[in-house]
């Protein structure tokens, strides 16, 4: 398994449509799609907080507690920590696809998935 690093998910986060890179209220880096909240790295290190659907939260963490976890500041808030030493490339490449595609404004998800977007270049 390809071992999952910030500079693995800059790469695939930027390759998304609209996404931005700046710093997160603590200084952290964070991404955006436009002006809306997509992740951001934990000050710790290793662990990325990733917007969530809350059901698919609650279904995740308890499916595969090892990957996925929360804390107390973020129960009942749709998002989710993850642990990158517990996921793959694959798996983060996915898991970034559904969060953007759960925070891109209508008309930027509506024109990605009609292939208005070329490749990343």
């Amino acid at each position: 398994m390809c071992v999952v690093t910030f500079e693995t998910v800059r790469e695939l986060v930027l390759a998304l449509p609209e996404t931005s890179e700046r710093a997160s209220y603590d200084g952290t880096p964070s991404f955006r799609v436009k002006d809306k909240f997509l992740a951001r790295l934990r000050p710790e290190g290793g662990v990325l907080v990733l917007r969530m659907n809350i059901e698919q939260k609650e279904v995740v963490i308890a499916s595969w507690p090892e990957k996925f976890f929360s804390t107390p500041h973020y129960d009942g808030w749709p998002g989710v920590l993850i642990r990158f030493e517990a996921v793959s490339r694959e798996e983060m490449e996915d898991l970034l696809l559904e969060a953007w595609l759960f925070v891109a404004p209508p008309r930027v998800r509506q024109r990605f998935e009609a292939g208005g977007y070329g490749p990343p270049a």
